[in-house]
């Protein structure tokens, strides 16, 4: 087998993880691919770097392969998910001066936090997300239309220039991956009030992406990508593995911060404001455990009707989570594979069993904060 090289984008957060590990502990290289990961500055910057070619794959939010292959924004393109990076991992927080002037609430109660913020006056909340179409957006969207009095402003802003914005007071709030909300955090200009979890259970946030007609011409080498990252992302679930995990991202060549700043979001221990104690998070970011790789086509149904899609849209985004390809690419590196590739999004509690290749699996909670649920069948909604 001969070394391919591969060109893989990505932006400096904590769930790029899976990407690192596959290239620093040898999964990549054991597959026969020298793995050439490429720092961006932004997600628009990847998104036109992978739609103009100039990139073979990508870190991608869950939402950018859905509204690119619609043609929403920049260069439409038809884009291929191949596998889940990441589920969950994102936090929700206020400047200071917000939370001076909010009541007590409990962390991570979406409900008595919305209540609060639609009594703060008629001004709108400047809430600052990565990217239009990203996960956070989504989920920012779905809370604060319960509430249809509270008045929000999306303003994007990059994940690095974050905790800067809500200094400066150009957002009043923020919704980012980590190690971002932690580092506004230890800055001292912001407070986290809960995870993105708390609005839905079990979101994909980042996701492995190519373009349709580079996987349809480069089949082996998306393969052995798959299987690298996949055997990545088990090691990143292993707790033995956090430190060494934490310590690789921290090197200056991918995160190129504070291992105290990464630790966080990789144990489950959110510090809400300075100098609090840390939060215990089950779940905050999820990496393999409970299928968080499998590529669900219901997933991409909710984000495509998020997005506005039709029922022929919503087919279409189906076809970019290529839960086929996982299912063909992974069996050999022994991947359970769910029994079905499409659920009711929203309807388990507590972790489940679920039918699988191997007999059975336990999936996550994936309920949304409000109880509604999702049924990707256009006649049954």
């Amino acid at each position: 087998m001969s070394d391919t090289v591969l060109n893989c984008g990505y932006v400096p957060l904590v769930d790029c993880a899976p990407l690192v590990i596959a290239k620093e502990l040898g999964f990549a290289a054991e597959e026969g691919l020298v793995l050439n990961l490429v720092r961006q500055p932004s997600w628009s910057a990847l998104r036109d770097m992978l739609a103009l070619g100039h990139l073979d794959m990508a870190q991608m939010l869950s939402p950018m392969p859905v509204a690119m292959s619609m043609g929403l924004g920049g260069l439409p393109a038809q884009i291929d998910t191949l596998m889940v990076l990441s589920v969950n991992g994102t936090i929700f927080g206020v400047s200071n001066d917000v939370a001076a002037n909010l009541p007590d609430i409990p962390f991570g109660d979406p409900a008595a936090l919305l209540r609060a913020l639609t009594t703060r006056g008629t001004q709108p909340l400047r809430i600052g997300v990565p990217f239009h179409h990203s996960m956070h957006r989504l989920l920012l969207s779905y809370w604060t239309s319960t509430v249809p009095g509270l008045k929000v402003e999306e303003i994007t802003v990059p994940p690095p220039r974050m905790a800067d914005a809500v200094a400066d007071g150009f957002v009043d709030a923020f919704w980012v991956g980590e190690p971002w909300g932690s580092v506004a955090v230890q800055q001292n200009v912001g407070r986290i009030m809960m995870t993105g979890a708390d609005v839905w259970n079990f979101a994909p946030e980042k996701v492995l992406a190519a373009r349709h007609d580079w996987v349809e011409h480069n089949e082996d080498a998306a393969r052995r990508m798959m299987r690298a990252v996949y055997l990545a992302a088990a090691w990143l679930d292993v707790p033995k593995n956090r430190t060494l995990a934490v310590e690789i991202l921290a090197r200056s060549e991918h995160l190129s911060m504070s291992p105290d700043l990464i630790d966080p979001a990789l144990s489950g221990q959110i510090v809400p404001r300075l100098n609090d104690a840390p939060k215990p998070i089950e779940r905050f970011v999820q990496f393999h455990k409970y299928a968080a790789s499998f590529p669900w086509r219901s997933q991409a149904a909710w984000i495509a009707h998020q997005l506005g899609a039709d029922a022929a849209g919503l087919e279409n985004a189906k076809a970019c989570f290529r839960s086929d390809l996982y299912r063909q690419n992974l069996g050999a590196v022994g991947a359970d594979m769910p029994g079905a590739s499409e659920k009711v999004e929203g309807a388990l509690m507590y972790e489940t069993a679920v039918a699988s290749t191997r007999g059975h699996m336990i999936l996550a909670p994936d309920a949304f904060f409000d109880g509604r649920t999702f049924d990707f069948h256009p006649q049954k909604r």
